[in-house]
């Protein structure tokens, strides 16, 4: 039994070594000339929102920053697994200036969502998801933080203010932890990917829809990754 359990062992450690992760970086750039964003004329006329403004904000639909790179774009392995997301770090979702921060964000199943106040107003916090459980809870100025988990994946949950029309936020909930939100330029990576063959997937509110992401096959072996996408500006209808 004892020389059993030392073979065990080493079988073991065995394993663990060859056990490798790398991370996936990469850019994700528009194509074309995205239609110019228009002023929220709710928010500016608002006579308690507008003045937390010394501009008027204008829509987030293409946020496009060096070198074309686009953000608020999603980024996951289709069909990943990775445990709960229970104990992973929250994502805060701020209110501030009569608007949410961030405009687009992702979360793994089960991680919590913590919502702020951080406005001199009342909001009302409204998530109307379609696969999972709808939350509609008043948010008092200074008012205590609110927690939202998601059990099932769901892409773009939307968040809305039903207090201020204009304000809203969209929530990836992802079924593992291999995802990523691309920041100003672009830009991504989704670390400690382990060894394997895997489909890479893009969504974007406009440019690549949930119903029709752009995708791409990626092979990690222990190393970092680059894999880049290049979306396009939907032709005018």
């Amino acid at each position: 039994m004892k020389k059993l359990s030392v073979f065990a062992l080493a079988a073991a450690v065995a394993t663990l070594a060859t056990t490798k992760a790398g991370d996936i970086s990469g850019t994700v750039t528009l194509k074309g000339t995205p239609p110019a964003e228009k002023e929220i004329t709710p928010l500016k006329d608002d006579p308690n929102c507008g003045k937390l403004h010394t501009t008027v904000p204008k829509t987030r639909f293409y946020v496009v920053g060096a070198n074309n790179g686009l953000a608020d774009v999603v980024v996951m392995l289709k069909g990943a697994k990775g445990g709960s997301g229970a104990s992973a770090a929250p994502l805060v979702l701020d209110q501030k200036g009569c608007e949410y921060a961030p405009y687009v964000g992702a979360v793994q199943a089960d991680q919590k969502i913590i919502v702020k106040n951080s406005d001199p107003v009342l909001h009302n916090v409204h998530a109307v998801p379609t696969s999972n459980p709808e939350k509609n809870q008043a948010q008092a100025p200074g008012g205590a933080d609110l927690v939202f988990a998601f059990a099932k994946p769901e892409n773009f949950v939307k968040f809305q203010c039903d207090v201020h029309s204009w304000m809203f936020s969209y929530i990836t909930v992802a079924d593992s932890p291999y995802f990523a939100v691309t920041d100003k330029d672009g830009k991504y990576t989704i670390k400690n990917v382990p060894d394997g063959k895997y489909t890479i997937v893009t969504m974007h509110r406009k440019a690549a829809p949930a119903s029709t992401p752009a995708s791409q096959e990626v092979e990690v072996k222990g190393g970092a990754v680059t894999s880049d996408f290049a979306l396009s500006v939907p032709a005018a209808k």
